[in-house]
């Protein structure tokens, strides 16, 4: 089994402090506060982490998909839009849309549609989102 690790500490009240989110690989370290998440401020926040997550899991199993399929892929481009708002008074992720758009030579659009959406439920970033409505626009360029 893999573990992957990431840390956040914070520092102050919820609207005036600030935090920092590392990743275990040491690749990153990135400052939130309360305005990056429920305002417009520069910083990150959980949620633009999780479409990251979530795009980058899912551009690296579509293009192992293809390959299995193939069709080794050239190029894939996901962008995951995370909707969040809130239900009953409680902040809650509505919804994700995966935007993606790959070249693959050789595939039928059709076929590229039916790895796409296979790949939508298949990968695991999807699958430990299950709760949450997750669709997908993909396209060949």
């Amino acid at each position: 089994m893999t573990i992957r690790n990431a840390e956040a500490t914070w520092n102050g009240n919820q609207r005036e402090g600030g935090g920092v989110v590392k990743v275990g690989s040491g690749v990153f370290e990135l400052p939130f506060t309360y305005a990056s998440r429920f305002e417009e401020a520069p910083e990150t926040n959980p949620e633009e982490l999780l479409g990251a997550a979530h795009a980058s899991c899912y551009t690296m199993a579509l293009s192992g998909a293809l390959g299995r399929a193939g069709f080794p892929s050239k190029y894939i481009r996901t962008t995951a839009n995370v909707h969040m708002g809130r239900v009953d008074g409680k902040v809650r992720i509505l919804k994700i849309e995966l935007e993606c758009k790959a070249e693959a030579p050789g595939i039928r659009s059709e076929q590229f549609q039916e790895i796409a959406e296979a790949t939508k439920t298949g990968c695991p970033i999807s699958a430990a989102l299950a709760a949450v409505e997750i669709t997908l626009n993909a396209r060949l360029v």
